[in-house]
């Protein structure tokens, strides 16, 4: 089920000001395609879903449409939209066992539309087959984990069999490796039913790994929409950049093709003037001296060697806030890291975002050649 909305602008009457939560919004989402709306909070991600869901209203002035395949559901109340809703916080019936928790949007149906006992009995069995509860169908919420109750929310809301699956920052409330066990799942229900889903989130690695494109959002609009190796490698603007992962900043003057910071030294291909370039983690480099280009002085204050990468915190000698590199066990090992070492940063590749300009400009050094 496609969808597409236009012009979805929405404010809220909050005392005697008028605060805007959504610009004219306008996204187009492909038939079984999932999309993630990831932004800060107050972006206007949830108010987004939530009028999607028909559980609020756009502005009426807006000229707002929301259709679903071919079918028009703007002014659709929320009950006839067919939409498939899971919150962040579950809202499971206590009083209830899991097998009536996911019959009972099936049991209050009307009259002739609802299926008969046996057939609830049965496509609830499906769904607890399909999210590895079916065992645990007696249990109440209280006799759950956190992992296990977001699941049979899941199956609650797909027992009505959906048009549209929305999900309200579903793992929010799950620790961490539970967070990635679910969304693992998830990713190989949505692909095994072929629902089409829009799930919020302000979790950047999470949108990243389950999105087919992500939506990111800030003050109420789309900043950029695209794939997430597009949207991390290619952002259309410095907030994009920035939101996707740790960013560190280097800002100083240029002088005949060098940037200055204190102690800090870079060569770089600009023009004279104050500049700010942004460099990820991942595009620093640790050495025990400077080289020509690079001469960029830290000092180690924390390594976490837990993952595929080692993560070190550093103290710039230039500025107060603490640099960030992500380097290999194998550099780890070669260079016996320790707090309290003393390096040099070299920079691999930097990204700037000159005011005013909508293209960003990526230049590598000599080192990254």
């Amino acid at each position: 089920m496609s969808i597409r909305l236009h012009n979805i602008g929405k404010h809220f009457d909050v005392g005697r000001q008028r605060t805007r939560a959504l610009e004219p919004v306008n996204l187009d989402i492909h038939d079984g395609e999932l999309i993630g709306l990831l932004g800060p909070s107050g972006s206007g991600k949830t108010t987004l879903l939530r009028i999607v869901a028909g559980l609020e209203s756009a502005d009426p002035d807006s000229g707002a449409r929301i259709r679903f395949g071919d079918r028009d559901v703007t002014d659709v109340h929320v009950r006839d939209r067919r939409v498939g809703f899971v919150f962040q916080h579950y809202a499971l019936f206590r009083h209830m066992t899991v097998f009536d928790n996911v019959a009972f949007g099936l049991t209050v149906m009307p009259r002739k539309h609802r299926p008969t006992s046996g057939e609830i009995r049965a496509r609830v069995h499906r769904l607890l087959e399909m999210v590895q509860l079916e065992q645990l169908a007696n249990r109440y919420p209280a006799q759950l984990s956190g992992g296990q109750q977001q699941r049979v929310s899941l199956a609650r809301a797909l027992a009505l069999r959906p048009d549209v699956l929305l999900l309200d920052e579903p793992f929010g409330a799950l620790d961490a490796k539970v967070r990635q066990d679910l969304r693992r799942w998830l990713r190989h229900l949505h692909d095994e039913l072929g629902f089409t889903s829009i799930f919020v989130t302000h979790d950047q690695e999470e949108a990243l790994e389950l999105s087919d494109r992500v939506a990111v959002m800030s003050n109420g609009r789309i900043e950029q929409i695209d794939t997430p190796d597009a949207v991390y490698r290619a952002p259309a603007n410095r907030f994009v950049f920035e939101f996707l992962g740790d960013v560190n900043h280097l800002e100083g003057e240029v002088r005949d093709g060098v940037l200055t910071c204190g102690e800090a030294r870079l060569s770089v291909e600009l023009p004279d003037g104050t500049e700010e370039l942004l460099l990820r983690p991942h595009e620093v480099r640790l050495a025990q001296t400077p080289t020509a280009e690079a001469r960029l002085p830290v000092t180690v204050t924390a390594i976490s060697p837990v993952g595929a990468e080692v993560r070190v915190e550093l103290e710039a000698d230039w500025l107060g806030e603490p640099w960030l590199a992500t380097v290999r066990h194998a550099d780890y090992e070669q260079l016996d890291l320790r707090r309290g070492q003393r390096l040099f940063a070299v920079p691999r590749r930097w990204h700037r975002f000159p005011a005013g300009q909508p293209e960003r400009a990526v230049m590598a050094t000599a080192d990254a050649a």
